[in-house]
């Protein structure tokens, strides 16, 4: 343009030509740098040009993003499918070239300003890839996942070498080194986006799923190296570069830096400064800065300065609560705000209406099937030769096609250095969307594990009658339901004869910022180390409190796992542990705190609802507590010796309260327990104004008689055991006799059947009130503020199978009628941003193949007596 001609800012005049590697588009420098005659933001330094057009743009980009992630998520896709079409959204062929978005959304001028931000954003995001790859926690104990990773790789990039120069791909006159870019994005597999797709399906635990995390870690690092040799290999023009060798010394020097001197050096800094588990800003701005410093060497380098950011990332130790400050202060401002302008970056490089004028659309489709079909064809034909299953091999293969923001990496390092032109990235980036599509739900409707045989018969505690092995599953949140639990499960009078193993479950809702490191966590393989050398990290804290339980008990085993999945199915992941694990119980937190007052909080509606869906679905019994501190109320006397903890069991009737009988009398034994039974019985004016409840009642009576019978004949000489019995007319009178036990005993804990699907006279006119349905009609009433202020309450359900299998086809029914009437609210999951969508209503998630026996089991266990 002339320099003398009128300057349009509103309109400036650009001069676009169309090349193979995209548009070069001409303009007046003076339109970024001259001052001008305007008013307001349109005066005419740079920062107030660029400043609202980049607003606009990181809001533009914010909203589209999140709206099309919100869309596909009840789908089954992963994220990186919402952030391709982000981009094809604005792409030359669907909006770019609109002349609105050109003048007022993205013009020109400022796609520079816009590049800068992306490709910092894109620093960081694999700073924190780096950081969230904990390679410890993936120990590669047999070869099948190494041999599949390394057969792939070997088979993918020549077969995506021949797929980039068939003829009527792409424009005729191709290079090399895009070959090089084309073939390494094939073959690459997200490793983060793998281990999301498999805990999102529950596949994390499977033999499968862990083959294929290990075989994906080993396929990322192996595409890293890959990508850090395109970078040597080739200059900023595609053609090769002389400094190659200078450059692979120089990051090799690095690489050596990093494991030898950043890498402890960091370490050792944390160790000196940081002071009782607590991080200063300081640390996290030097991590921060680091960052761009190890960007800027590599760079220097010549290999790209995500690799600095990639590496220093895996420098940082993960043995620090660095990693999760660093997560908290970066990770959601990060995905948030300013990656979906990486997104559009790579939607404004693919063009598919050129794309179109080089490639055949048969040739087209052919690449894309070939593209998706060679991982999969190559890893079921490697798993006969080591015995894999066909369907495992099948599932491994799908998920090796796993795509996320390293294969868009790959591919704007081509677009960047000229080895890709716009024809090849764009059928690139169009086939990861195609793969991206597939793998989740194919996984997600094709595939469906083969249940392991879980038949075992002690579901219940009553059926142990105190002679074999009690195993519980004891759930946690957060750390305050520690102590409870912990206090609990010691009170339970572990024995030689029958000792107690413990399974304790860090319950970790799965968000966005959840860490791939973190979803493959088992702590199950974890050695034990030293308390004094523990980090102090919530999970590190919890799994030291359960572990300490055993260290003075031989009788008590504790095993600690940690399940991070969406509160939506977080009860399938409690669930199936329980059946894998062979438990009889199940312990779940209460999902309202203490607070400093005494009184109960408001609590998290999210943990009330896994506790009523585990109570639904669970394959044993279950017990809720409400925890008030029992560890802590008159466990010491005024001398230092240790007080008996005062217990009432108390007995309304029904499988519930038999069930929490046989726990309360599990606790006797022990020199610190006193439990005191009270049954309540129904008086003559109860019974006849009941009606068919007390028919009901006569029923289950003459199993209650003989349990307790049976109960008082074998602690008959035991003075730590005390049995009273209550006639009662109606609900009050019992909450009256409840309350008079309190004034006269002040109990410790209270141990109560949660009566689900039967009613008794003796808790006639409660039900109208109940404000938790988990805790039942009396668990309720003593978990409420103004009954007691110190007393904890354990809520015991006796398995039924029948009953189970009754509330699973009523919740399908539910669900049925809520799909038809529109009603989608309660199969979506969308906190932390992982929406979920529910299983098929029709099927059960965890349908028990022994159901049938087991219902067999509970008839004999109830009228058994009588025979």
């Amino acid at each position: 343009m002339s320099s003398g001609a009128p300057l349009n800012v509103t309109n400036p005049n650009y001069d676009i030509e169309e090349s193979r590697f995209g548009k070069i588009v001409c303009y007046d420098q003076s339109l970024l740098f001259e001052k001008r005659e305007q008013k307001g933001w349109e005066s005419g330094s740079t920062l107030a040009s660029s400043l609202p057009f980049f607003i606009t743009q990181l809001f533009v980009a914010n909203l589209s993003y999140r709206v099309l992630y919100y869309l596909t998520r009840p789908l089954y896709l992963p994220p990186f499918v919402a952030q391709i079409l982000c981009g094809l959204l604005f792409s030359p062929s669907v909006l770019g070239n609109t002349r609105f978005i050109i003048a007022h959304v993205f013009p020109y001028r400022f796609t520079m300003v816009l590049e800068t931000f992306a490709n910092l954003a894109l620093v960081y995001n694999i700073f924190l890839l780096g950081l969230g790859m904990d390679l410890r926690m993936v120990r590669i104990t047999e070869l099948k996942p190494v041999i599949i990773a390394f057969t792939g790789l070997l088979v993918a990039l020549p077969v995506g070498a021949f797929l980039y120069y068939l003829p009527g791909n792409g424009h005729p006159d191709k290079i090399i080194s895009g070959c090089v870019f084309w073939s390494v994005a094939l073959a690459c597999t997200n490793f983060p986006d793998l281990a999301r797709i498999l805990a999102d399906l529950k596949l994390l635990r499977s033999d499968m799923g862990r083959t294929a995390m290990c075989a994906a870690i080993v396929t990322d690092l192996c595409t890293w190296v890959l990508l850090v040799f395109g970078f040597a290999s080739f200059s900023k023009s595609g053609t090769w570069n002389k400094m190659m060798p200078f450059v692979i010394i120089t990051t090799a020097i690095f690489v050596l830096l990093c494991i030898f001197v950043i890498r402890p050096g960091i370490a050792w800094i944390f160790a000196k400064t940081v002071k009782a588990g607590h991080v200063g800003d300081t640390h996290v701005w030097f991590i921060l800065g680091g960052v761009v410093l190890c960007g800027l060497i590599t760079d220097a380098c010549g290999v790209h300065s995500i690799t600095g950011a990639f590496l220093f990332g895996l420098s940082i130790p993960h043995d620090h609560i660095i990693r999760n400050m660093i997560e908290e202060k970066l990770h959601d401002f990060l995905s948030g705000i300013l990656m979906p302008l990486f997104y559009i970056i790579c939607g404004l490089r693919a063009d598919i209406g050129f794309m179109l004028q080089f490639t055949d659309k048969f040739m087209m489709v052919v690449v894309i099937c070939s593209s998706f079909l060679v991982k999969i064809v190559t890893t079921v034909i490697t798993s006969l030769f080591m015995h894999i299953p066909m369907r495992d091999a099948f599932a491994i293969g799908a998920l090796m096609n796993t795509k996320g923001t390293l294969s868009l990496v790959v591919l704007n390092a081509g677009r960047d250095t000229k080895a890709l032109d716009s024809p090849m990235y764009t059928h690139m980036t169009i086939a990861l969307l195609v793969m991206s599509l597939v793998v989740e739900p194919l996984l997600a409707f094709a595939y469906k594990p083969k249940k392991k045989l879980a038949h075992y018969k002690h579901r219940t505690v009553q059926k142990i009658k105190g002679e074999t092995e009690l195993r519980v599953l004891a759930c946690v949140h957060v750390l305050p339901n520690v102590s409870g639990i912990t206090n609990l499960l010691q009170v339970s009078n572990a024995t030689k004869q029958s000792p107690l193993s413990v399974f304790a479950i860090h319950l970790v809702e799965l968000t966005g910022r959840t860490t791939a490191s973190l979803l493959i966590m088992n702590d199950e393989c974890k050695p034990k180390a030293n308390f004094s050398d523990r980090v102090r990290a919530e999970s590190d804290q919890i799994a030291e409190t359960f572990e300490a339980m055993e260290v003075n008990n031989d009788a008590m085993t504790v095993q600690t796992i940690t399940a991070v999945s969406p509160y939506a199915t977080m009860h399938e992941d409690i669930c199936v542990l329980a059946e894998d694990k062979r438990v009889c119980f199940i312990i779940l937190p209460y999902h309202k705190h203490l607070t400093p007052d005494g009184r109960m909080g408001e609590g998290n509606s999210s943990h009330a609802e896994i506790n009523q869906n585990v109570l639904s679905h669970a394959p044993c019994s279950v017990g809720i507590l409400v925890d008030r501190g029992m560890a802590m109320v008159r466990s010491e006397s005024f001398r230092g010796e240790s007080m008996k903890r005062e217990v009432a069991m108390l007995f309304v009737g029904g499988p519930d309260d038999r069930e929490a009988l046989s726990y309360a009398w599990r606790m006797v034994g022990q020199h610190v327990i006193k439990l005191t039974v009270v049954r309540f019985v129904p008086g003559r004016e109860a019974l006849i104004s009941s009606g068919k409840v007390a028919a009901e009642y006569e029923r289950e009576k003459q199993v209650d008689d003989e349990c307790i019978y049976e109960f008082n004949f074998k602690t008959m000489n035991d003075s730590s055991v005390k049995y009273i019995e209550k006639v009662v007319n109606d609900g009050q009178d019992t909450i009256a006799t409840i309350r008079e036990m309190e004034d006269n005993n002040s109990y410790d804990l209270y141990v109560v059947g949660r009566g689900y699907n039967s009613d008794s006279p003796v808790t006639a006119g409660l039900n109208d009130w109940s404000s938790s349905p988990e805790l039942g009609t009396i668990g309720d009433t003593l978990a409420s503020s103004n009954f007691t202020m110190h007393a904890s309450v354990l809520v015991i359900q006796q398995y039924s199978a029948t009953k189970r299998q009754a509330a699973v086809t009523a919740a399908a029914a539910t669900t049925v009628m809520g799909a038809v009437a529109g009603v989608t609210g309660n199969n979506l999951e969308s906190a932390g941003g992982d929406a979920k969508m529910t299983r098929d209503a029709h099927e059960p998630f965890m349908k028990s193949m022994y159901e049938d026996e087991d219902e067999d089991d509970e008839e004999d266990h109830q009228y058994g007596i009588h025979r």
